[in-house]
């Protein structure tokens, strides 16, 4: 599958904005509105793509260490990771989770780590990401909007 991730500007909200979870899902990592409705400072937008075609999206928080202590300042965030609801089931995830890290480190080359924090009943999420290259850090932020979350880190190559 032809998958890539590229960033998305702010006046491209028309590109991602067909990307809709489950609504059970919701709760775990939002929406495409709600993300763009929110202006957050350090918060950069990204569309995971087949071809041409844009079936997921995701933030990186520059600023990820502001909000959480368990982050550093050379640390991302990875919020709000979605795949579109009709293009769940086709590896997209695992596609997208699998050239991030170099992505990552293209696109924030003073960066050395990505984390993320996921709701611990969502073990599909945590499955994934475990399974392509992030690390459990033994840690729990127990303040997430549906419960307990897992503290996960990925190291991004060739950083120094």
């Amino acid at each position: 599958m032809p998958i890539s991730l590229r960033p998305v500007a702010r006046s491209e909200f028309d590109l991602v904005s067909h990307i809709q979870v489950e609504p059970d899902q919701i709760r775990f990592s939002g929406t495409v509105a709600q993300a763009f409705e929110e202006n957050e400072d350090g918060v950069d937008f990204h569309a995971i793509l087949d071809g041409p075609r844009p079936v997921g999206f995701f933030k990186i928080d520059r600023l990820y260490h502001e909000t959480y202590a368990f982050a550093a300042p050379s640390e991302l965030g990875l919020r709000a990771f979605m795949i579109d609801r009709r293009a769940q089931g086709n590896g997209y995830a695992t596609a997208a989770i699998g050239v991030m890290g170099t992505y990552l480190t293209g696109t924030y080359p003073d960066r050395t780590a990505v984390l993320l924090t996921v709701n611990m009943q969502n073990t599909v999420a945590t499955r994934c990401y475990r399974k392509h290259g992030f690390q459990d850090t033994g840690g729990i932020h127990p303040h997430g909007l549906a419960g307990p979350q897992f503290i996960l880190r990925m190291e991004l190559p060739n950083t120094h």
